[in-house]
């Protein structure tokens, strides 16, 4: 049994400094090998949420960091925190010092200028996520033992003394699952609560059977949109593994500084991201591209997990109706059924894909501030917003597509 006293903590300043076998063994227990195609199945293990999550797996933070997507000049420092037993890695938080509150998902630019307009300076402050990523997944990775409880009480104490120790004004812990969610609770961090729109497969053989499950104003629509999507002799390729070419990369690439140059006026991922992606990470990733005339003109990357499709980033070159809506969701769920797959999750925000099937879904986070004033003032705001994200939940649940 792991005893609280035997466990050191320390801090580094790059996923390279963690070997991926001692990482993925915490983040990934019993997955630490990707498979050579989705078909494979992955292992699951409880204390890793439903099996294998690509983006906590050591090649994707490392493509994060060695891309210099998320580094220090970025505003990404990385401060990865280590627990050891007899100098054994037993759990890790992925974490970053961060001077700014960009490419998070989770905003407290409210919280910011607050406390900047009382005198307070609330960055630099620490992130423990996945940079420009909001996707749930474990951030207190523990390698599997006999009790867990103890690594997990040294790694929320060490997000403490970090702080303290990088004179950081906060711990956002974003995107946690909710047992984390609690657990941290317990230990002094603020909780709070936000939704997304996931799509659950509920068994269905074919899109058809899924079709069936809908009000009819809402599969007729849904018909349509697929029809007029491929309209002016557009065609859908679904990528994977060594069929997703540089030549691919580039043409996808495109379609993010495009449309990411309009969305946030700075792209976060640079090239040399998705060619470290490509390389490492090809068998986790589906790119579904749109085709006209051939040319690429529009796709959406997709990460493949044990249980789940998760969809990141689209973008475009050429606007038509209803492509974003083919080939974000649609695509996805025709993926998911034909892979088996138990859910989509399409990323932050988006109501509108209410309409496409994709019902809200809680997300949490957990925030350590170590001002009291200013953690008085946000535990209020939370209370309240809490109760706001559980009666907006109830009722786009009941305002979905599905029959009643």
């Amino acid at each position: 049994m792991t005893d609280l006293s035997d466990i050191t903590l320390e801090a580094v300043s790059s996923v390279a400094q963690i070997s991926a076998g001692d990482w993925d063994a915490c983040a990934n227990p019993k997955s630490t090998v990707s498979p050579a195609s989705p078909d494979t199945a992955r292992d699951s293990h409880p204390d890793s949420a439903g099996g294998y999550n690509p983006f906590v797996s050591h090649a994707f933070f490392g493509a994060l960091e060695n891309s210099l997507s998320a580094c220090a000049r970025t505003g990404w420092g990385p401060r990865h925190l280590i627990a050891r037993n007899a100098g054994e890695i037993v759990g890790i938080v992925p974490c970053y010092l961060k001077s700014h509150s960009q490419g998070e998902y989770v905003f407290d630019h409210g919280w910011a200028d607050a406390f900047e307009r009382a005198g307070g300076s609330y960055y630099p402050k620490l992130q423990a996520t996945v940079p420009f990523t909001p996707a749930a997944g474990s951030r207190l990775l523990v390698r599997p033992c006999a009790d867990a409880t103890p690594i997990r009480e040294a790694l929320a104490g060490g997000l403490i003394g970090l702080c303290e120790a990088t004179q950081a004004s906060s711990v956002h812990v974003t995107f946690a699952r909710e047992d984390e969610w609690d657990f941290l609770a317990k230990r002094g961090f603020l909780q709070r609560t936000d939704q997304q729109f996931h799509w659950r497969n509920e068994g269905y053989g074919t899109f058809e059977d899924f079709l069936s499950t809908l009000n009819s104003r809402h599969r007729k629509a849904i018909r349509r949109e697929r029809r007029d999507a491929l309209e002016n002799g557009i065609t859908i390729h679904a990528l994977n593994g060594s069929e997703i070419t540089e030549e691919v990369w580039d043409a996808f690439f495109t379609f993010y500084m495009e449309t990411g140059s309009r969305k946030w006026g700075r792209p976060y991922l640079t090239r040399e991201f998705y060619r470290l992606i490509g390389e490492t990470m090809a068998d986790d990733v589906l790119l579904i591209m749109a085709n006209r005339d051939g040319r690429w003109i529009a796709g959406a990357i997709n990460f493949i997990g044990s249980d789940t499709l998760f969809g990141r980033n689209w973008g475009a070159v050429e606007h038509h109706p209803f492509l974003h809506f083919e080939v974000c969701y649609y695509q996805a769920i025709d993926f998911a059924i034909r892979k088996g797959l138990n859910r989509v999750e399409a990323g932050a925000q988006g109501e509108h894909k209410i309409a496409r099937g994709y019902l809200p879904q809680t997300t949490y986070s957990a925030h350590y501030i170590a001002d009291p004033s200013l953690r008085r003032a946000v535990g209020d705001y939370l209370k309240r917003e809490r109760q706001y994200v559980r009666e907006a939940v109830r009722e786009l649940t009941e305002a979905g597509p599905f029959r009643k």
